[in-house]
């Protein structure tokens, strides 16, 4: 009697994809994996903690503008009186600045300056132009004799010093761009941080719920903080070489723990009913699991980075740092997810299920509940193509009028040190004198200069012009704005000066830093819209092989962007439920928003997208029928989607808890956003489109399938 041989555990690895059998090898030598990472994890976690402190706290310029450029002679012609420099604002109700109180802490102000060799030369208050007409207020100059970020980490050391000579009835506070960078810094930072310790436990508890054991609950987690402690050890070693915005940090945390959980949640999810089928064979499944959920996370994972990439276009080093942080981040978790998680897995086989709650026994990879959805869709689909579009496109009207400005100064603290300065100038020296503009000019031209400024509608005062500290032959004038720096009349004043004053002239001063950032910002997003746009079909099309849901994958991704916008531009241009929330609304959404944020939501979106459609495609390469690719697609990853995205949704809304502006609209945007996109798109538009299209999803013309390398999601 002939007997039928099982194929072996060797001829099941050999006969997978190459993820399959990277995934049967990490599984196989656990060992060397378990090792290679606690390699990793403890060398790049020796300096994790100093990654706060490390990274850069400025880079918010538009490199090779004008207001740059103006920076930089000022720093080397004019002794460090640069929009760098640091402000101290030195005020009393009683006494004058020539009194001998007043001098007194002038002098110790002197005596901090002189301690650190990143401050340049001191300038004491002077009549006319540093000191208030009724003689109470002074500004003492520190010089800046170091980068940006060198003064803004100058300023992180000294103004608890500086502000530390207040008393006696005298008030001290370290101002300037620096010191405002310095705060403001420091509040998101707070504010970061108690996000994720609020957020920690909220995912933690919908992880147990979603998977119904701790164990697998666990596992999203264990990725995360070995993604994170690789990442902030590598953003330290990266400093090294180039500056790193500390925001980069702040992102990165945020982002390891979505993404993170995303990849474990639709891994560990898979594994698990592999395990089931494969007779408890944990190594069987591993390899199946890896040879098709594998394929769908490292094609997000590439999408992700795609996108994100993009933002590199932007020539400002605060913004393009931030990207790579987030992108360091995906990919450490993208390489923990593709070796470390298949190792755990490997290793823990049934255990995986260990501690599971009373509910858990009865689940399968095979969701009854969106089944029996993806049904409903399949016999209506127009009623809910036509209700999720009417929703999502009265959301996204709104966009039509965002404004977006870099930031005011209410966007710090009450509280913080350079707000209390900033009120104490405006209230002594006029609403521009915190923001003053700086014209470097050939000295030749000086007087003309003074004249034309003087007499530019916005301009309330010129101070005279200072000569180069060297033989440069330059001048510098100041010409005090009669409005707040933030007020929208300033980009008209700036323009006009540099239309109206002589060739030569070269307009800066922190009001014109940034709003050449806000330019350079403006005129880099259609690019950058194209561009992730672009990459993102392709990368669609190269993974599903099919033209037509490659592009309504991604066309659809962009109702949910925009009306998350739509929705900012309610809440914190207008200021719908800012009482709610907490906060002061600008008037605007803040500048990088539309550049930085658009990037991160395509990405988010496009990781649910591929979720959906590679396991759609998977069940359609099996029986090609559209019916079962629409349906099981979403049976088997809709449970997938709608717990990754109320983790995100978690994730995110916590930062709208936050006190500072920057961070409550990143949480609210991107909250909104990964709300709509779930349940709107990925749970309602995008599977009613795959009903409506059938085969048509799936087609693609015999010249582009030789063209495209071939890839599938079976097994």
């Amino acid at each position: 009697m002939a007997t039928t041989s099982q194929p072996s555990r060797t001829d099941h690895v050999r006969r997978s994809g190459p993820l399959g059998r990277l995934g049967g090898a990490t599984a196989v030598h656990r060992r060397w994996v378990f090792a290679a990472w606690a390699l990793i994890v403890i060398g790049l976690g020796a300096v994790a903690p100093s990654v706060f402190n490390s990274l850069a706290g400025a880079g918010w310029q538009a490199n090779g503008s004008e207001s740059v450029a103006v920076r930089d002679l000022a720093q080397e012609h004019f002794g460090g009186n640069s929009s760098a420099a640091v402000q101290v604002v030195v005020h009393s109700d009683a006494q004058s600045i020539t009194d001998t109180g007043m001098q007194r802490v002038i002098d110790e102000i002197n005596d901090i300056a002189a301690t650190d060799d990143r401050f340049g030369a001191v300038v004491s208050p002077q009549p006319g132009s540093s000191i208030s007409p009724d003689g109470h207020t002074g500004i003492v100059l520190i010089g800046a004799d170091g980068s940006t970020d060198d003064m803004v980490r100058a300023v992180d050391e000294h103004k608890d010093e500086l502000t530390a000579l207040s008393g006696n009835g005298i008030e001290v506070y370290p101002t300037g761009a620096s010191a405002l960078w310095s705060d403001f810094n420091k509040a998101n930072h707070d504010a970061m941080i108690k996000a994720e310790m609020v957020s920690w436990p909220i995912t933690l508890a919908i992880m147990v719920i979603a998977f119904g054991s701790l164990v697998a609950a666990g596992l999203p987690l264990l990725l995360t903080i070995a993604g994170l402690v690789a990442s902030a050890g590598g953003l330290v070693l990266l400093n090294m070489v180039t500056p790193i915005s500390v925001w980069a940090m702040n992102f990165a945390m945020m982002f390891a723990l979505a993404l993170g959980i995303d990849y474990a949640l639709f891994v560990v999810s898979r594994f698990r009913a592999a395990l089931a089928a494969r007779k408890d064979d944990p190594i069987a499944a591993t390899v199946e699991t890896m040879d098709t959920a594998g394929k769908a996370v490292l094609l997000s994972g590439l999408t992700v980075l795609v996108s994100l990439s993009a933002v590199l276009l932007v020539p400002a080093p605060a913004v393009r740092t931030m990207a790579v942080g987030i992108m360091l981040a995906v990919t450490f978790v993208l390489a923990a997810t593709m070796t470390l998680l298949p190792a755990v897995l490997g290793a823990l086989g049934t255990r995986v299920n260990a501690v599971s709650l009373p509910w858990a026994k009865r689940q399968h990879h095979r969701s009854p509940i969106f089944a029996r959805w993806g049904e409903l869709l399949h016999r209506h689909p127009w009623p809910f193509a036509v209700g999720a579009l009417v929703v999502l496109i009265a959301l996204a009207l709104p966009v039509i009028g965002l404004k977006v400005a870099m930031p005011s100064i209410s966007v710090v603290p009450d509280d913080a040190p350079v707000r209390q300065g900033y009120a104490v100038v405006q209230e002594s020296m006029g609403p521009g004198a915190p923001g003053a503009l700086q014209i470097v000019v050939p000295d030749g031209q000086a007087t003309q200069t003074a004249e034309v400024a003087a007499s530019t509608p916005g301009v309330s005062m010129v101070t005279p012009p200072q000569p180069a500290v060297d033989e440069s032959g330059l001048a510098m004038l100041q010409a005090i704005p009669s409005v707040d720096p933030s007020d929208p009349t300033m980009n008209a004043i700036v323009e006009d000066l540099r239309t109206s004053l002589p060739a030569n002239a070269l307009v800066g001063g922190a009001p014109a830093e940034n709003i050449d950032l806000q330019q350079a910002l403006n005129d880099w997003l259609p690019i950058i819209v194209a561009v992730i746009l672009t990459l993102g079909f392709l990368l669609l099309l190269i993974a599903l092989q099919a033209p037509v849901i490659a592009l309504l994958g991604t066309v659809v991704s962009l109702l949910s962007t925009a009306a998350a916008f739509g929705v900012a531009r309610l809440i914190f241009q207008e200021g719908w439920g800012a009482g709610l929330l907490g906060f002061e609304p600008q008037g605007f959404l803040n500048g990088w928003g539309p550049v930085f944020f658009f990037a991160m939501i395509f990405a988010i979106a496009m990781d649910y997208t591929v979720f959906l459609l590679a396991t759609a495609k998977e069940h359609y390469e099996r029986s090609g029928d559209p019916k079962v690719a629409h349906v099981d697609g979403l049976a088997h990853s809709g449970r997938v989607i709608f717990a990754a995205a109320a983790v995100m949704v978690a994730v995110f809304f916590t930062f709208a808890l936050a006190d500072p502006l920057p961070p409550k609209e990143m949480g609210i945007i991107l909250g909104v956003a990964v709300l709509l996109d779930a349940t709107l798109i990925r749970l309602v538009l995008l599977p009613v489109l795959l009903r409506i299209t059938g085969h048509g999803a799936w087609w693609s013309p015999a010249w582009l399938r030789r063209l495209l390398p071939k890839v599938s999601f079976g097994h």
